[in-house]
């Protein structure tokens, strides 16, 4: 069986984009990994997501396609690659073109989410300064709509004041030319929750906490993109994950069971991981799910859904081809 594996690689600093515009893609350690991982079993292409992905398609002839691929652009780039699958009767892994159009609109799915009476802070989607803002209560966190890995979500994406979070939406639809999301700022706890299959056959593997009291001092208690990408480093690595958490089995199966509730509400497929936060009567809301989870290899990097793996005894290579399996089925390849 030939496997192609797409991807977008990491570029490095661009002038005139934001330091964080390539976030979301892979580094050569990340990718070489995965096809490493896939290659125990099967042939394995690669696949750069890029304009000449169409015809790559077509001259590799591979016969399902593990997709990492985070898109190039705008606010459907996630299901640029799926839709081009889809259009070529290629099959691949993880969730369909809709699905992962309405997960990177925060917006959107958290309609969604409400709709089923799933949890999760209250919001409002800014286009501009001149709006009025419907919610009340401060703190306020600002994150631009359509951005993953914390891109555009700063220490300072919490404030405090109207006049502070008209500053930071102005600077969020500036630096990213998209709306703002504003979201009720949630003070509890916060979780993650990797999820694995399809239908009634789904794992859920152990919870991980982030723990805010090993960012710096001072520092607001958020996942933001100074705590995942700058103040994290190899040579002084932050602890801030804990797997298992430390829960009680009641709050346990509080989130797990929101959790797959909303994994289903979204119709996410084969893999998906779900940011979960308390509110102060300690019920777990949605945050957001993430279809195309960050896979880094290397244990002494933080990376959820490796980890959360790894301590439910599945390993790397285990995780990448589980993935791939539980697609095969999926499309009756098994």
């Amino acid at each position: 069986m030939r496997v192609g594996l797409t991807f977008n690689l990491k570029k490095g600093h661009r002038e005139g984009l934001p330091s964080d515009w390539d976030a979301e893609w892979d580094t050569e350690e990340t990718i070489e990994a995965v096809r490493s991982a896939l290659s125990t079993q099967y042939e394995v292409i690669l696949i750069e997501a890029d304009e000449n992905a169409v015809e790559n398609f077509k001259n590799s002839k591979p016969d399902i396609i593990f997709n990492m691929a985070e898109g190039r652009d705008g606010a459907n780039r996630e299901s640029h690659i799926p839709a081009i699958l889809e259009m070529l009767s290629i099959p691949y892994t993880g969730s369909d073109p809709l699905t992962l159009s309405l997960c990177l609109d925060k917006g959107r799915a958290k309609e969604i989410l409400s709709s089923y009476q799933i949890p999760t802070p209250s919001f409002q989607v800014v286009s501009s300064t001149l709006e009025r803002v419907r919610l009340k209560n401060f703190p306020i966190i600002v994150k631009p709509l359509h951005e993953g890995s914390s891109k555009g979500v700063r220490n300072d994406a919490v404030v405090f004041t109207i006049s502070d979070l008209k500053k930071k939406v102005e600077e969020v639809i500036a630096q990213y030319h998209q709306p703002a999301i504003i979201e009720e700022y949630l003070k509890g706890r916060e979780f993650t929750v990797a999820i694995m299959g399809n239908d009634g056959d789904t794992k859920i593997f152990p919870i991980v906490e982030i723990r805010f009291d090993t960012l710096p001092d001072g520092v607001n208690p958020i996942y933001s993109y100074e705590a995942k990408w700058l103040w994290d480093k190899a040579d002084n690595p932050l602890e801030i994950f804990q797997c298992p958490a430390d829960i009680t089995d009641g709050l346990r199966h509080k989130i797990e069971d929101v959790a797959l509730k909303s994994y289903r509400a979204l119709r996410c497929r084969d893999w998906c991981r779900i940011d979960i936060r308390l509110d102060t009567n300690g019920n777990p809301n949605i945050l957001e799910l993430n279809p195309l989870p960050g896979i880094l290899p290397n244990p002494e990097d933080n990376s959820c859904f490796p980890k959360a793996a790894r301590i439910s005894g599945i390993s790397y290579n285990e995780m990448i081809m589980n993935i791939l399996t539980i697609a095969r089925k999926r499309y009756g390849l098994i």
